[in-house]
């Protein structure tokens, strides 16, 4: 691979997930490599392996982490053991391949019988080099710490994940559920009725040519019944958006529960409109996952009032604040609520928290 490949990948890798970015990070501590720059300024026969030694294992460990094979990781661990005599700071390269072996194993007891493996052949080769043991003390030390912080970290993301597919299970329940009730409330609400306005409207048709007065007055029924109709329809189309909104709070509080965030959000008293209450689910949808992500927020708040003229919606949380440029999920809501003609306001003090606040016009009535 040469080196504008090598690039791309680089670029590639900071364009996924956060958890995905996690290696490029790490990389700072190939900077220990570099140590003997103090030690012997004047003697540079060590550097010339070093710098031959890190393409190699850029390619090796970009492509180990998360998903790579054991034998990518022994390669790491190998660039360590052979650069050793030339470098003794070459044990970063273990250290390295030891943080990935948790990552790279199905079973934890494999990875840290792998971190073992790999310090008894350090031990070993510092043994019959005359390195110092208290480097291999302090190798062992950043090992098992390295090892446990991975163990740790994938377990973190074990569990992120599942409680996202839960979360995902959850929404995807409540909606087919959802769809199952509105289908039910139609056929109840319509069924009767349209059988009841084509009996009507068949014998006003009969009546046409010799009772124009009785087909005066059925055509009068089939009027009145499909007002009626309409006005059953109107109440449950807004029972059913109400539900809807009530929905994404009832999920909202499930994903929050899952990170240790308490979200208290008093029940919205008076029905909003068709055209605003998808808008008001879908900003509290986003804001919620924005308090989720990154607030490290303990308390939440959902509030929703209306008035004459507006409704106003406000998502508070106590997290760290300290927002300086809009997210995608912060643009989005921005860019919901100018659809709308509507005004949007952040207040998110270092320390303090951070206070959405969306106000959406309410149509005008005809």
């Amino acid at each position: 691979m040469n080196t504008s490949e090598l690039l791309e990948k680089l670029r590639a890798a900071l364009l996924v997930d956060r958890r995905d970015r996690a290696p490029l990070w790490s990389l700072i501590y190939l900077g220990f490599l570099f140590i003997p720059l103090g030690w012997q300024p004047a003697e540079l026969r060590w550097l010339g392996p070093t710098v031959l030694s890190i393409p190699i294992f850029l390619l090796v460990y970009l492509r180990s982490y998360w998903r790579g094979a054991i034998l990518r990781l022994l390669v790491i661990a190998l660039l360590g053991f052979v650069l050793l005599p030339f470098n003794a700071c070459a044990n970063t390269y273990l250290i390295f391949s030891v943080v990935v072996a948790p990552f790279v194993f199905r079973l934890y007891r494999h990875a840290i019988a792998y971190a073992v493996a790999i310090l008894a052949g350090f031990g070993i080769e510092c043994w019959i080099l005359g390195i110092s043991p208290n480097v291999f003390v302090l190798t062992a030390i950043l090992c098992a710490a390295s090892c446990v912080g991975s163990l740790f970290w994938r377990e973190t993301f074990r569990k992120n994940d599942q409680l996202r597919i839960s979360h995902e299970e959850i929404r995807r329940l409540a909606a087919l559920a959802e769809r199952e009730r509105i289908g039910r409330d139609l056929h109840d609400l319509l069924g009767h009725t349209l059988s009841l306005i084509a009996i009507k409207a068949e014998l006003a048709e009969k009546l046409a040519g010799r009772d124009a007065d009785g087909a005066v007055r059925e055509i009068a029924d089939v009027k009145n019944i499909a007002r009626d109709a309409l006005k059953e329809v109107r109440v449950a189309v807004s029972g059913i958006r109400s539900a809807a909104l009530e929905g994404e709070i009832a999920a909202a509080r499930a994903l929050l529960g899952s990170s240790g965030v308490e979200l208290a959000a008093p029940h919205v008293e008076t029905a909003l409109p068709a055209e605003v209450e998808t808008d008001v689910a879908m900003i509290v949808r986003e804001a919620v996952t924005n308090i989720h992500r990154h607030s490290g927020a303990r308390h939440a708040i959902i509030e929703i009032q209306r008035d004459a003229e507006a409704v106003l919606l406000v998502v508070r949380d106590d997290g760290k604040g300290g927002i300086t440029r809009r997210g995608n999920g912060l643009t989005g809501i921005g860019e919901r609520v100018r659809s709308l003609a509507g005004t949007l306001d952040i207040q998110s003090s270092p320390g303090e928290g951070t206070v959405v606040s969306a106000r959406l016009p309410l149509p005008a009535r005809s």
